[in-house]
């Protein structure tokens, strides 16, 4: 995460809606195996989250019991200085971004059936108004010769970190042309998130 104050996230709840709605995470562990990435969709949790490997993945073996951080990456943009009504100045990037950070955990059949049946319910209904999948549309034997390929685990989240980098340390005018530019190249999204970033500043 970025270490200037003027980027912090520390809204829990907000953070938690971001994470569910991007869902896909990097998952870091190191243990005596070594050290590995996985990439994996994560479910929002009470406890924290939750997710599923398959059991050939590096990393898999190195989960169970270790410390992980998941890294979920938002929208982002590089910034010109060029937009800047400010001279010499350099080029930057503004991002979104979560890490959440605890102890994994195995999560036995049932409730890595759970995990799934829940992770593809949320992720189907925002493709409404087509009907859902559901795993009662696959044919009798292969969701359970599937399942035996991966491997879910709990996530207890100690720890929430998040990174606004929305240029909310540049002037009002530098923030101006920010979005400007932005808006310019077509990235309407993060210029929108610029803006409101700088109007709840003040």
């Amino acid at each position: 995460m970025h270490p200037a104050p003027a980027f912090a996230w520390a809204d829990e709840a907000a953070m938690r809606g971001f994470v569910a709605g991007h869902a896909l995470a990097h998952l870091f562990v190191s243990g005596p195996g070594g050290a590995a990435v996985a990439h994996a969709p994560v479910l929002v949790t009470e406890r924290g989250l939750q997710f599923h490997l398959p059991r050939r993945n590096r990393a898999t073996p190195l989960i169970d019991g270790a410390t992980v951080i998941a890294s979920i990456a938002g929208p982002d943009a590089y910034i010109s200085p060029g937009w800047y009504a400010s001279a010499d100045q350099v080029p930057t990037w503004n991002y979104v971004a979560v890490e959440a950070e605890g102890r994994a955990t195995p999560l036995d059949q049932a409730a890595l059936i759970a995990h799934l049946d829940a992770l593809s319910a949320a992720h189907e209904a925002r493709l409404a108004p087509r009907p859902a999948w559901t795993r009662a549309k696959m044919a009798e034997g292969r969701f359970e010769a599937m399942l035996a390929g991966i491997v879910g685990f709990d996530l207890d989240v100690a720890a929430w970190r998040g990174t606004r980098k929305l240029s909310q340390n540049r002037r009002a005018d530098d923030v101006a042309g920010v979005v400007a530019g932005l808006e310019a190249t077509g990235n309407g999204g993060m210029a929108a998130l610029v803006a409101q970033a700088n109007e709840a500043r003040g």
